[in-house]
């Protein structure tokens, strides 16, 4: 019984970490839905006047409506839509009534429309303040001459047509010229906590099994 002590305690005091960290997950998961959640209703909220000095912190996903005219300037920042295939995010200068020029992501526009006029004229539109975090290490520069962007940093587009850093992304308003919009929400938010809290139960099942397995062996060759 003694050769069983060593194996018995190693294997369930793994399995009691792999249960615990199963558990630590569930509650992550618990917090992250919150945290969804509170995203979600901030994005639903009412709308409220375009901030003097928006702040990626304080105002990210913040519901605004704001009027003004489209002065036909705009980049293409390459993406696709599922049902859809390739095509451009729209990001357009607004000349807003206050004599601001910010940024509006305007939507989606099919890659075979790419050759349309772009909007111009009046508008009023309502949206969200938006910092996206499109931009990694291997996301190429953008290909100034087809003029395609690959990332949407508000600095750089800012940078480029001369606009305040500012990005609202299109949820109602704006010209009828094919471009969809492509309202803010949070799915694609990560939250794979309960893929995580699955993997370290399963785990636990298979280290249980495995000392059972061994404690079996041990007392076989003893009996």
């Amino acid at each position: 019984m003694r050769r069983l002590i060593a194996p018995l305690v190693f294997g369930l005091g793994g399995a009691a970490i792999l249960i615990g960290l199963g558990f630590w997950q569930v509650q992550r998961l618990s917090w992250k839905e919150g945290v969804l959640a509170e995203i979600d209703a901030r994005i639903a909220a009412s709308p409220v006047a375009l901030p003097e000095a928006p702040d990626a912190d304080r105002d990210r996903f913040l519901p605004v409506q704001v009027a003004g005219r489209f002065t036909g300037e705009a980049l293409d920042v390459l993406t696709s839509r599922k049902g859809q295939g390739a095509g451009f995010r729209i990001v357009a200068v607004m000349e807003t009534d206050a004599g601001r020029r910010i940024l509006i992501d305007r939507g989606f526009l099919p890659e075979a429309r790419r050759a349309d006029p772009r909007a111009e004229g009046p508008a009023t539109v309502t949206g969200n303040l938006h910092w996206p975090d499109d931009k990694s290490s291997s996301t190429p520069p953008p290909d100034l001459a087809r003029g395609i962007w690959f990332s949407r940093d508000v600095a750089d587009m800012a940078a480029a047509l001369d606009t305040e850093p500012v990005l609202v992304v299109l949820r109602a308003g704006g010209p009828q010229d094919g471009v969809t919009p492509m309202p803010l929400d949070t799915s694609g938010i990560p939250n794979d906590h309960l893929g995580y809290a699955v993997t370290w139960f399963l785990l636990a099942v298979v280290w249980l099994g495995m000392t059972v397995l061994l404690v079996w062996r041990i007392w076989r060759r003893s009996a």
